[in-house]
């Protein structure tokens, strides 16, 4: 019974972890699509339609008897998610990586643990009182991973050579060439508003799930409107018809492995364990896709680390921990709160029993049965 609770309270922790080594892959995947000319309004939207007829089908079977109504409040409730985390926060980023460099894109994605904390506490799904340890530890945390942030930000230092290059030359300048005249201010406002978006859809999906809490269904429905939104910006920011084009090359791999596991899977894990544990428990572990697609890039992209970005990830992961431990005695306090009132109710029938013993001292004779009477009146003859 112990091993089953262990690994059922581990769950969450391993799909979070889990997910971040998948969109690391993406970022080194999506990377070599963009160095062939793939477009990134396109990429979007073959992403969410590979999602749609993979997870489709499997909603369609597995949900079929659980799946809620789907009323008019959950369809635009869909159509924002739809909005928010598949046009918004993917076409966002890719421009601002365009415009800034795709280190300071990266480093700015570790903000999004703390935009989602802000934003739970103003939207009050998660509750602060510096009295409480564990809230203190929240709020530190969040403060820690903002300051790895910033040191990764706006401070490189020399070359750490952790790992062999694998391929010649360099990430930088694949990513960054004739970057001299890039619009650093424009490119840092694409990127906050990423992130406010892809905070903003966390916190809707979670509302979300109590008028809907079908996962599966709600993440084809989202790739569906993603797909679809998606097209309509699409085709309006890409007029030439070759740009669509797709065959077996990194182009595919990008939209089918993106669209398989960073948009499906992870929309997926993200709604269930966003049901269990909140929005701030699940953007808690984005740091970490940092520091793993840094030891990736390294090794396939021949990307170079330096020692700014490797202090500071070591900060973010210090950081990381002390909201996820905030978050884990926050959830075994509420439980053992819950464990109380469940007892305290199960101790209502002594009232009832009580209840019944007055019933019985008030019973008359004629409420006796006959036999008992009989019986009764034998045992007090001489």
């Amino acid at each position: 019974m112990g091993e089953q609770t262990l690994w059922g309270s581990m769950k969450p922790y391993m799909a979070m972890v889990s997910l971040q080594f998948g969109y690391a892959g993406m970022y080194i995947i999506t990377m070599l699509s963009f160095k062939h000319g793939f477009s990134h309004w396109i990429l979007v939207v073959y992403r969410h339609a590979f999602a749609t007829i993979v997870f489709a089908p499997l909603a369609f079977f597995l949900e079929r008897k659980t799946r809620p109504k789907l009323t008019l409040s959950v369809f635009w409730k869909i159509m924002l998610l739809g909005f928010l985390e598949p046009v918004l926060d993917q076409n966002l980023y890719y421009v601002g990586m365009k415009l800034t460099s795709a280190t300071f894109t990266a480093a700015t994605a570790n903000v999004l643990p703390a935009i989602t904390f802000i934003m739970a506490v103003i939207f009050r799904m998660e509750k602060v009182n510096l009295k409480q340890l564990h809230s203190l530890a929240k709020v530190i945390g969040t403060g820690i991973t903002l300051l790895g942030t910033m040191l990764m930000t706006f401070y490189k230092g020399p070359v750490v050579d952790i790992l062999p290059h694998s391929l010649g030359g360099s990430h930088h300048e694949i990513t960054t060439s004739g970057s001299a005249d890039q619009h650093w201010v424009a490119g840092t406002i694409m990127l906050l508003s990423c992130i406010v978006g892809w905070s903003g859809f966390f916190i809707l999906q979670n509302k979300t799930l109590k008028e809907y809490p079908a996962e599966l269904s709600l993440t084809s429905l989202v790739c569906f409107m993603g797909m679809v939104e998606g097209g309509v910006v699409a085709v309006i920011m890409e007029r030439h018809t070759s740009a669509w084009a797709i065959g077996f090359d990194s182009r595919l791999l990008a939209s089918a492995y993106s669209g398989i596991v960073c948009s499906g899977i992870a929309y997926y894990l993200q709604s269930v364990v966003n049901k269990i544990r909140g929005p701030v428990f699940v953007t808690a572990f984005s740091p970490l896709s940092m520091i793993i697609t840094a030891i990736l890039g390294s090794m396939v992209l021949a990307e170079q680390i330096h020692l700014g970005s490797l202090i500071g990830a070591i900060i973010i992961v210090f950081g990381l921990y002390s909201v996820v431990w905030g978050k884990s005695k926050e959830n075994s306090n509420s439980d053992k709160l819950m464990y109380e009132e469940n007892k305290s109710h199960d101790e209502l029938p002594v009232v009832y029993k009580k209840t019944s013993n007055i019933l019985d001292n008030a019973t008359t004779d004629t409420d006796v049965k006959p036999d008992v009477r009989e019986k009764n009146s034998l045992n007090q003859e001489p």
